[in-house]
């Protein structure tokens, strides 16, 4: 069972001698490898059962190190990485040969960030490579947001998760690429769009599921219970599923004195959305692992953080949505 710890200098020891370590970021814990070793970057593949179609983000120490394995960096990538990094901003720019296709799945871009997190910015100082590293849950589930998640899930597959406590976002990076001299939003995420209209203000929003993805986190159906989960009103789904034990996922209102509820989670009482989100996938996690037969949920407004919410909370039932 992996062991839980503060130290950057374990977790670099692991890392160095080509292992796979969980690591803190501002969005979600994230699984880590030595983003330059193929074989390394193989075993986040294999730890995760992630298809090998879906490409990974390299995490770098600092802007300074974007032109080491990015081929190119237009002048509006700059602009974003000098307001955004450290934090919750991925760009997707073409890669120099160093970075593997494993990587990148074949793709010639690969995806770039700084994470914004002082554990992890240490670690990254202490490593002669940048870190390939993916959400350290098993592909498709609900994203970590504690040490304890990874251990809970990936315990057993790793010998190190270095805990920086609760993430402070607790929703995974936006994910910004650049088409014809415009950047294009592919992944909503922890930093908003009304934010990156600040530095971008022609920034295009294309926000797709694909089954060939162009950057991480685009796939249909992502970041999904284990339990069916349903999403639309929820006084009217209740209704239809009398007789079954539910789980509530709500925006602002306490369903839990309903019939059939057997466990609530309330995502900001106050209606804050920066809120919700640091809440959101320990929320699904908890309502996964009660004795419900369905998880209920409702979207929340679609403006700031809301837009990146809802993706999460769309692609988390995409395959119930379908068939009802």
């Amino acid at each position: 069972m992996a062991e839980i710890g503060t130290d950057p200098g374990r977790a670099a020891g692991h890392l160095q001698s080509g292992q796979l370590v969980a690591i803190p970021t501002e969005t979600v814990y994230g699984l880590a490898g030595n983003a330059l070793d193929p074989v390394a970057v193989l075993r986040i593949f294999e730890t995760k059962q992630r298809p090998s179609f879906d490409p990974l983000i390299v995490h770098l120490s600092s802007s300074a190190e974007l032109d080491r394995y990015a081929a190119e960096v237009p002048p509006l990538a700059r602009s974003l990485a000098a307001a955004f990094w450290p934090g919750p901003l991925t760009l997707v720019l073409p890669k120099k040969d160093i970075i593997p296709d494993l990587v990148s799945a074949g793709l010639p871009t690969a995806a770039f960030r700084v994470p914004a997190h002082p554990l992890t910015l240490k670690l990254l100082n202490a490593l002669a490579f940048p870190l390939a590293a993916p959400s350290a849950n098993p592909f498709g589930y609900i994203s970590p947001t504690t040490a304890q998640h990874v251990v809970d899930q990936l315990g057993e597959s790793l010998p190190f998760v270095l805990d920086g406590g609760a993430c402070s976002i607790g929703l995974e990076s936006t994910i910004v690429g650049f088409e014809k001299g415009r950047a294009v939003v592919y992944r909503l995420g922890g930093l908003s769009i009304e934010r990156l209209r600040q530095i971008v203000p022609d920034l295009e929003v294309r926000i797709q599921g694909s089954s060939n993805p162009a950057a991480p986190g685009m796939l249909l159906s992502h970041y999904a219970p284990r339990k069916k989960m349903v999403l639309g009103e929820l006084p009217a789904l209740m209704a239809g599923y009398v007789g079954q034990k539910i789980a509530v996922l709500s925006f602002t209102n306490d369903y839990s004195a309903e019939a059939g509820v057997c466990a609530q989670e309330v995502l900001s009482a106050s209606g804050d959305l920066d809120e919700a989100a640091l809440r959101l996938f320990a929320a699904m996690r908890r309502l996964d692992n009660t004795t419900a037969d369905i998880i209920l949920g409702e979207k929340v407004p679609d403006t700031g953080l809301g837009r990146a919410i809802n993706d999460r909370l769309q692609r988390a039932a995409f395959l119930e949505e379908e068939t009802h």
